[in-house]
C-alpha cells in the first residue's frame, strides 16, 4: 500500500457512528443551554413597565403655540 492509498481509506461504520452521536451531542448541548439561559432570564425577571407621561391627549394650545399663531397673523 503507498501512502497516498493509507489516506483515502474510506471511514468505517465505526468512524460515521462516532461522528453522528458526537454531532447529536453538540446540537443537544447547544438546545439545552439555550433553553436554560431563556428560562433564566424569564423566570428571573420581572415585568416591565413603561412610565406613562402624565398628559392628556389630544390637541391643546398652549403658550407657544399661540405666540405661533400670532406671527402668523
Amino acid at each position: 500500500m503507498t501512502e497516498s492509498q493509507k489516506e483515502s481509506t474510506p471511514l468505517t461504520d465505526t468512524d460515521l457512528s462516532g461522528r453522528r452521536q458526537f454531532l447529536k451531542g453538540v446540537a443537544l448541548a447547544t438546545a439545552a443551554g439555550a433553553a436554560a439561559s431563556a428560562g433564566v432570564a424569564v423566570a428571573g425577571s420581572e415585568p416591565v413597565t413603561l412610565a406613562q407621561p402624565e398628559t392628556a391627549e389630544g390637541y391643546h394650545e398652549t403658550d407657544h403655540i399661540r405666540a405661533y399663531y400670532a406671527s402668523c397673523r
